[in-house]
């Protein structure tokens, strides 16, 4: 995801964050179409409409956490985006130990991303944007998962949502002749500019979100939510490797109280997982083996 976000970053000088994101959309839906291929099942009734929710709701997060981190430094933004999932764990949790969990992985989000408070306020609202979203993504998520046909609902959803903000592509970037307008589609005549969106789909969309719905079908929302915490270290980890960004020593007791989250957080609360799905069913196709 963050080497993702890294690409991201770099293409904010010729696209709008908002474009970036939808780029990132459409190469995610074109890739799941090519390998799911789903059925005529997939695309009618209340299995496409809560695709299709899941879906949008995934791609306003982008979109959000993009013209957030184009606003604020990375940490602020993830922080407060953090908000959306810690809120998800709080709200599903039925124990005084979920609750010590929440907290700690809550306080080890704020150690790491060293909130600026002082930062742009519609920075602050976009970031607020990608958290509710983000809530609704893994409470949507779940729903999709649970019905057993996750990954190809993925591919629906991912569609129908490029389809609906394929508007967002005329978007101007800072310095752009036009604020929206066709002249800001100039930049997608470059070969690299697609490739790197292409790149940015698989890297940030088809890996984590493939994985996030193997996750979801075997481990309640609270759950996943409070492993979700572990991004913010894998970012610090990311950063190391690829930036020589050593983490200070607020930063390194974040990331201890995050991994102690989640060690402390109990099973309870979290729904059953489902029954393994027949061979043949559509849910067997969920499973990467």
């Amino acid at each position: 995801m963050y080497v993702g976000a890294a690409l991201a970053v770099g293409l904010f000088d010729r696209l709008a964050p908002a474009a970036v994101a939808e780029l990132r959309l459409i190469g995610a839906a074109l890739i799941l179409l090519a390998w799911r291929r789903p059925g005529r099942a997939a695309w009618s009734g209340a299995r496409l409409a809560r695709a299709g929710l899941f879906g949008l709701a995934t791609a306003l997060m982008n979109v959000a956490y993009y013209e957030a981190i184009a606003r604020l430094p990375l940490g602020t933004a993830v922080a407060i985006e953090f908000t959306g999932p810690v809120l998800v764990a709080a709200l599903a949790s039925r124990r005084f130990r979920d609750w010590g969990a929440v907290l700690l992985a809550a306080v080890g989000v704020l150690l790491i991303a060293d909130v600026r408070w002082s930062g742009s306020p519609s920075g602050v609202l976009w970031a607020l944007g990608a958290a509710a979203m983000w809530a609704a993504y893994i409470v949507l998520g779940k729903r999709v998962a649970r019905a057993g046909s996750g990954i190809d609902d993925l591919a629906t959803g991912f569609t129908l949502a490029a389809v609906l903000l394929s508007p967002l592509l005329l978007t101007g970037a800072a310095g752009s002749p036009a604020a929206f307008g066709v002249v800001n589609l100039t930049p997608l005549a470059d070969p690299w500019v697609l490739a790197l969106s292409i790149g940015l789909g698989v890297l940030s969309s088809v890996i984590p979100y493939v994985l996030d719905q193997v996750v979801l079908r075997r481990v309640g929302q609270a759950r996943f939510a409070v492993l979700l915490a572990l991004l913010p270290a894998t970012a610090t980890l990311v950063g190391l490797v690829v930036l020589a960004q050593l983490p200070g020593a607020l930063e390194t007791a974040g990331i201890a109280l995050v991994i102690a989250a989640v060690a402390v957080r109990s099973k309870d609360g979290d729904d059953p997982a489902p029954e393994p799905a027949t061979a043949g069913s559509a849910g067997t196709r969920d499973h990467p083996t």
